[in-house]
């Protein structure tokens, strides 16, 4: 037989000063805060970008040395969203089981492990990338920890489409990384992913949206019915697709990001207004299928940006 633990709703256990916790379990625990696989979507609208801004391949110490910085700051800004929201993630399963929930660590050891990443990163990139990266690596944390955490979040349906700034920053941090300055380039991949952001999560949040309703997270889906979200999603998606066909006229990228630009931008549309369909049609549970939008999603960013490295060496 299995103990299991019964913890009410809404309660986060809090380690007791002489209580024993697995030094092992406590590693996870550190790693976990930092989300590692939401981590990696932001790696990979990075090291892409330092290919186009090469026009080749990067100095690979300097890829590294990015990509390093990156998952501090990022792990860094994620441990302090953990620690300010572990009283609503406590109430939503999809939550339940980070550490400071747990237990498994305490809430000043998420804070001080969050600050400490923080610093780290921001001198990291400052003394061994560039001062413009790291200001834009702070500036990223900043932004999700106060601006979306600890504003947004809870007053507003609009959190996921402001606060999703933060979430684009790491296309500029990686043209920065490379050339020291800004470019048109960087700002039209910026705001992909900016108008990437809200069709991404939004499919997502109508799958969890009795979580966010129980933790009184506005999130649109809680607000909204399916049909208007599914609008929503779909006037984002046509902006998106827009947006990411500027870079050629505009001579950045040539026929190849172009066509997988196109072709994953149709396929995207498609899915969005078949949830669109299906959300009209007051279809409900399993039948709306709006994670198929939200799995695509993922494979539609990291192919547009591979094609984004790609590209230089087809032209």
């Amino acid at each position: 037989m299995t103990a299991v633990e019964s913890r009410p709703a809404g309660v986060v256990l809090t380690p007791s000063p002489g209580g024993h916790r697995p030094f092992g379990a406590r590693v996870k625990a550190y790693v976990a805060l930092t989300k590692p696989r939401i981590i990696e979507l932001l790696l990979i609208t990075t090291v892409p970008v330092m290919f186009l801004a090469e026009q080749g391949v990067p100095d690979l110490w300097l890829v590294l040395a990015t990509c390093f910085g990156g998952y501090l700051s990022a792990g860094g800004a994620n441990a302090l969203n953990m620690y300010i929201d572990r009283d609503i993630d406590a109430l939503m399963d999809r939550t339940s089981q980070r550490p400071l929930v747990t237990g498994v660590l305490t809430p000043r050891e998420g804070l001080v492990f969050g600050l400490s990443l923080a610093v780290i990163s921001t001198l990291w990139f400052g003394l061994l990338v560039n001062w413009l990266s790291a200001a834009l690596s702070l500036g990223a944390l900043l932004f999700y920890v106060v601006v979306y955490t600890m504003i947004l979040k809870r007053r507003t349906a609009q959190n996921i489409v402001w606060g999703g700034i933060a979430g684009c920053l790491p296309v500029l941090i990686g043209w920065s990384a490379v050339t020291n300055s800004m470019s048109w380039a960087a700002i039209i991949l910026f705001l992909v992913i900016f108008f990437w952001t809200p069709p991404h999560y939004w499919p997502l949040s109508m799958k969890v949206k009795d979580d966010y309703a129980r933790a009184g997270v506005p999130m649109l889906p809680v607000l909204a019915s399916n049909k208007v979200v599914a609008k929503q999603i779909v006037i984002y998606s046509w902006v998106m697709v827009a947006v990411s066909l500027l870079l050629t006229p505009l001579g950045y990228t040539g026929w190849f990001y172009t066509a997988v630009a196109l072709a994953t931008g149709g396929w995207w549309l498609w899915e969005a207004h078949a949830l669109l369909n299906r959300a009209k049609a007051e279809v409900t549970g399993a039948k709306l299928k709006e994670m198929r939008l939200f799995h695509w999603s993922i494979t539609y960013v990291s192919l547009l940006f591979v094609a984004v490295a790609v590209d230089p060496f087809l032209r």
